[in-house]
């Protein structure tokens, strides 16, 4: 790590707000996986009360439209951590976590540590793991072969603190925690639980177990990286820090703890209109009709409520560490801000999971607050996106810039003007689906990369149709009578496109619509 001198003092203190002008801003930089923006009290979700999440809102900015920049977790993830798009980092899957020589950095926090700062990062890493070459701790990867992994550590601290038992009549062996669950009736295996099997040849996916885990909230793998970081912050509160924690939930499995779930009754839980509707003309009904399975009603409303559950944990977590900042007296000069690398369908059109453009999946919290700089229950209702995260933390604690494809939200926090342009952009690579998506408050065009892609494009109304059930590009009645505002919004797109250099400008300007 590099020596705090006065130097480095006098460059983390410029250009700092004048509120916090005695002591440098740090940095507590929360992002849980897979939780979508409606799922927060403060967001109006009327099912689930999250109170820190909330406070968070209250005493700081909340963004009612912020989008991911790719609704899977790496290029995600990526995308915050350096404000790039995949054009200027080549990170367009999960697969480049596994390349261990790809560094699309500067991230916020190799910036910060060069400038003084303690940085350290706990949980879930799930990005090009040469950007982690500058933290203070030796952070945990996910599944790459020949570095720390982070399920092996929490697994070690597990089995330490939880002895493992053999599953009672109605439960089965969890594998992720290689402890005993009471699954859900709609999990997979819910028959043998009931007649007392534990079947070991078979191997459901994530999103198939569904249920309560017989482990104490202190251990849950949620908790795992927020202990630690209540560790770090007492190592770091004399000098200025950023600490990152990725807490795991609600991303699957969809285990919940007792003294969560035992808080949602199955038939009170929200089914949303657009389960099943007409999808002739829906940009994903192919992926749909694969999952059909999970049109049920009763899987919505049993996978909603582990959600939910697995949700109130995390703002319980959140909850801890806002309670540190306050015992250590570091409230007042900490940014802290909070989002998701991506949602989660749950059920919505037909879907689980992410990877696609609807809002359920592609629209994540976005939570700051910093006394003395950001105004208290302040609403930004500009679409923003993950990628303009990383120009507002450097903004926020004086940084310079380096180049970055995203605006910084501060004058859009301060009420003076837009964050950049009016509209923001998202990616994802799947063939004949969508591969861009142009989001105004307004308007969303959904368009393909290639004008030899079988996808079908699509334009939504979002004020009139806040659910994206009619594709105003689908029926043939309401193409040509929507076509000028589809071109619209791909001259938006392709203006992007060329800010960033993008290689898939060319094929974006030859698709028809």
């Amino acid at each position: 790590m590099l020596p705090f001198t006065r130097r480095g003092f006098l460059g983390v203190t410029a250009a700092l707000p004048l509120i916090a002008q005695k002591r440098p801003v740090n940095l507590l930089f929360i992002i849980s996986d897979q939780l979508r923006i409606d799922a927060m009290s403060c967001a109006g979700n009327k099912y689930l009360k999250t109170p820190n999440l909330d406070r968070l809102a209250r005493e700081g900015v909340r963004f009612e439209n912020s989008n991911c920049a790719f609704p899977v977790c790496v290029p995600s993830r990526t995308a915050l951590l350096t404000g790039k798009s995949s054009a200027n980092t080549t990170v367009r899957g999960n697969q480049a976590a596994l390349d261990r020589e790809l560094n699309p950095g500067p991230t916020f926090d190799n910036i910060l540590h060069d400038r003084g700062y303690q940085t350290q990062y706990y949980g879930k890493w799930h990005a090009p793991y040469k950007m982690a070459g500058t933290y203070d701790n030796k952070v945990a990867a996910t599944n790459v072969p020949g570095l720390p992994n982070e399920h092996r550590e929490f697994m070690a601290l597990l089995d330490e603190h939880v002895p493992k038992r053999e599953p009672r009549k109605g439960e089965l062996l969890e594998k992720f925690y290689s402890r005993p669950y009471r699954p859900f009736p709609v999990d997979t295996q819910y028959a043998e639980a009931q007649a007392g099997r534990h079947p070991d040849d078979k191997h459901p996916t994530q999103q198939e177990v569904i249920g309560v885990v017989d482990v104490p909230v202190e251990y849950t793998h949620g908790a795992h990286p927020v202990n630690l970081c209540l560790k770090a912050l007492e190592q770091m509160k004399d000098r200025p820090f950023s600490l990152t924690c990725s807490i795991g939930p609600p991303h699957p499995p969809f285990l919940a703890i007792e003294q969560f779930a035992k808080q949602f009754d199955f038939d009170k839980m929200p089914v949303p209109a657009n389960v099943n509707y007409d999808r002739r003309w829906a940009p994903y009904q192919d992926r749909a009709e694969t999952m059909s399975h999970y049109h049920n009603v009763d899987y919505v409303r049993q996978l909603t409520a582990a959600y939910y559950a697995m949700v109130l944990e995390v703002d319980y977590h959140v909850g801890q560490l806002l309670n540190k900042l306050d015992a250590l007296k570091l409230t007042s000069n900490t940014l802290v801000v909070f989002t998701a690398d991506h949602g989660e369908m749950l059920g919505a059109h037909g879907l689980v999971s992410k990877m696609v453009f609807h809002e359920e999946a592609v629209r994540v919290p976005l939570l700051m607050r910093l006394p003395g700089a950001i105004k208290p229950g302040t609403v930004v209702q500009q679409p923003v996106s993950g990628m303009d995260v990383f120009p507002a933390i450097l903004d926020y604690l004086g940084a310079k810039q380096p180049p970055r494809d995203g605006d910084s939200l501060r004058p859009a926090i301060e009420g003076r003007g837009l964050a950049g342009a009016d509209f923001r952009v998202a990616e994802w690579g799947t063939r004949n689906a969508p591969n861009f998506m142009v989001r105004t408050a307004e308007w969303k065009l959904m368009i393909a990369d290639s004008p030899a892609s079988r996808a079908i494009d699509a334009l939504f109304d979002m004020k009139s149709d806040p659910l994206e059930m009619r594709n105003l590009l689908g029926d043939p009645a309401d193409k040509a009578k929507y076509r000028p505002k589809a071109e619209e919004m791909k001259q938006r797109l392709l203006s992007w496109l060329e800010r960033v250099k993008s290689p898939a400008i060319e094929q974006v300007r030859a698709r028809k619509l």
